[in-house]
């Protein structure tokens, strides 16, 4: 009878461990599962089943979806902006485009007009950009218009990056304006950078760029605080294979934002000749990266710091020899680096307080 007792509780001991097991790996076998499931869908939510190209809006490309809509629409076309689209005011003009604010289906929305038919060819290169270029990285096209030059795009109220002190001195972003909020931005653009210069489009110097001003206009702040570029119209490319370099426009470049190959180098011996002019290629870009990071950081507690780590990679964009500067991608793993180990540092010292 004891013996009998004592298999009983064998056979039960064993099939509880086999319970176990079988449960360890049932477990085992979801986990997995769900992580397929998760990488599916990732996957899913870039491509559709055509194999189209989807952005992080959820749309697919020709379509747009602003943050208060539902449902993905296709880009507003002539009719559609004649009828449907309500101006307001004025809000920016260049030299290419007048912007105003407008109402489209009670969604507030930025609308550009060809300011002269001269500027007819920047215009259209600009929108062929914004729809070769559409992503996070870029603001949203809603539609447009050719044959009366018009685009439609997402409306960000914050502005330029030139607002950027404005708005962060304001009530509700003050609480905003550190050293970790500012570096996120510089990180943004740096990273707008490696989006450019390694786009669906080919490698894209932005020309727009002769001066911090100009430079700072050309990217939009976001509700979140975030980066997105807003001014595509020139955006020449670069392909080294076939030797295809670039200028940025007809006429003389000067001052020191712009990169040392941008100037003439024949000041005192001959007048600028835009044919003796050599090209250049997306190291331009890279030359201005320190002071347009120096703006962005502003003057917050912590500043100082990051400005100090982060000098060594300054100094090496500023090699006067375009081929020893370092890319973009480069620049933006010392950017996040820096921006980790200043978090962790920070971290730190507030448990040890």
């Amino acid at each position: 009878m004891h013996r009998q007792m004592q298999n009983a509780n064998s056979r039960s001991s064993s099939t509880r461990s086999m319970s176990h097991s079988v449960l360890a790996v049932a477990v085992c076998l979801s986990a997995l599962l769900l992580c397929n499931i998760f990488i599916y869908f990732y996957l899913d939510s870039l491509h559709n089943n055509k194999g189209q190209r989807v952005y992080l809006s959820g749309c697919q490309t020709g379509y747009f979806k602003m943050t208060t809509m539902k449902n993905c629409t296709p880009w507003l076309q002539c009719s559609q902006i004649n009828s449907e689209v309500r101006r307001l005011k004025l809000i920016g003009q260049g030299a290419v485009k007048q912007v105003y604010l407008a109402e489209w289906k009670s969604q507030k929305v930025a609308l550009s007009l060809l300011t002269s038919s001269k500027y007819s060819e920047d215009f259209l290169h600009g929108l062929s950009m914004l729809q070769a270029l559409q992503g996070p990285k870029v603001v949203q096209l809603v539609g447009f218009c050719l044959q009366d030059h018009i685009l439609v795009t997402e409306y960000h109220p914050l502005g330029s990056l030139l607002n950027l002190d404005l708005v962060l001195s304001q009530e509700h972003y003050i609480k905003h304006n550190t050293w970790q909020i500012r570096l996120r931005l510089a990180m943004d653009y740096v990273s707008i950078l490696h989006y450019l210069h390694t786009s669906p489009a080919g490698c894209r110097v932005m020309c727009d760029s002769n001066s911090l001003e100009k430079t700072l206009s050309q990217f939009l702040l976001t509700n979140d605080l975030h980066l997105i570029v807003n001014d595509l119209d020139a955006l020449p490319e670069v392909d080294k294979s076939k030797n295809k370099l670039v200028k940025c426009g007809h006429r003389e470049l000067t001052g020191d934002f712009v990169a040392p190959e941008q100037l003439w180098a024949f000041a005192d011996d001959k007048p600028f000749s835009d044919d003796l002019m050599p090209g250049y290629d997306e190291r331009t870009d890279i030359w201005k990266i320190p002071e347009v990071t120096q703006f962005l950081m502003g003057r917050v507690p912590g500043g100082d710091l990051v400005h100090f780590h982060l000098f060594q990679i300054h100094e090496q964009c500023k090699k006067k020899d375009p081929r020893l500067r370092p890319e973009a991608q480069e620049v933006l793993n010392v950017y996040n680096k820096v921006y980790s180990s200043m978090v962790r540092e920070s971290s730190g010292v507030r448990e040890m307080l």
